[in-house]
């Protein structure tokens, strides 16, 4: 169903940005890589080249563009690039997103702008120059990297300004899922049940021994694939669950995706949000 559809990712360049694209590019589908690191990070791995190499590797084709997506202009050029270089765009992945875990105190501004500028604004912005194109598609999907819309203190208390940015992205699900469901393009969220091994856990949660409790980025790859290829008319406002898209597609053991394939279940580090 993906063969020869195009996929715009933000912050495509690692962690679960990256192996959504290559679990789509192995399925034939051309994945455009939106994100900044054009240069080797010294903490981070992966900049959108070693990504546009795995991704042709897995059977794709890629378009690696340095995209900062605060920048208006800078968005709307790669939509541009992306619609000049394949034809269209059939799926939009907001992934990119900036994460501070501080209280209220210790949250400086700038920090507080980045989150919302990049989760918020950035989700809302390269929605809006990619909705035009995905009116065109055939079976348009937007999938957001969020979690489900719940308002209730525990989610707000310990870093009141990482989730207000990440449910902005959220809210942009829900009301644009309204907004456009006459015109057949899916929007809808997908989040991990358990932490994910990627280098904000790394860095942010504990080192080491907590990514050993993560499960890895393939388990949202394959969530998402199942939902991209449902039809977008049926599927549209839905805050989805990594594990229980996969249950539902019929997997049953999901030790494959732990990190440290010898803990239980009960073990793992479960995620922010659920």
């Amino acid at each position: 169903m993906l063969q020869g559809k195009t996929v715009f990712i933000t912050g495509a360049s690692r962690g679960i940005g990256l192996a959504i694209g290559v679990r789509l590019a192995q399925e034939g589908a051309n994945i455009v890589i939106a994100a900044k690191t054009a240069d080797a990070h010294p903490k981070l791995p992966g900049t959108i080249y070693s990504a546009a190499a795995e991704i042709e590797a897995a059977g794709g084709k890629a378009l690696p563009l340095v995209v900062d997506i605060r920048d208006e202009e800078r968005v709307a050029w790669a939509v541009a690039e992306a619609v000049s270089t394949f034809g269209g765009i059939d799926v939009l992945i907001n992934n990119a997103s900036a994460i501070s875990l501080t209280p209220t105190l210790d949250t400086d501004m700038k920090r507080y702008d980045l989150m919302h500028q990049i989760n918020t604004r950035g989700t809302f912005l390269t929605s809006k120059l990619c909705i035009p194109h995905l009116m065109q598609a055939e079976n348009p999907h937007v999938l957001n990297l969020s979690p489900p819309l719940s308002m209730e203190t525990r989610w707000f208390a310990p870093h009141v300004a990482y989730t207000m940015a990440k449910f902005g992205m959220s809210m942009c699900v829900l009301g644009m899922a309204g907004e456009f469901k006459k015109y057949g393009v899916a929007f809808n969220a997908l989040w991990p049940r358990t932490a994910i091994a990627t280098a904000a856990v790394k860095n942010l949660l504990g080192g080491e021994e907590s990514v050993r409790r993560c499960r890895t980025p393939e388990i949202m790859a394959d969530a998402a694939y199942h939902i991209l290829t449902r039809p977008s008319r049926d599927c549209t406002g839905n805050f989805f669950v990594d594990e229980e898209v996969l249950r539902q597609a019929g997997v049953t053991d999901f030790t494959p995706y732990q990190v440290d394939t010898t803990l239980r279940d009960e073990e793992l580090m479960p995620d922010f949000f659920l």
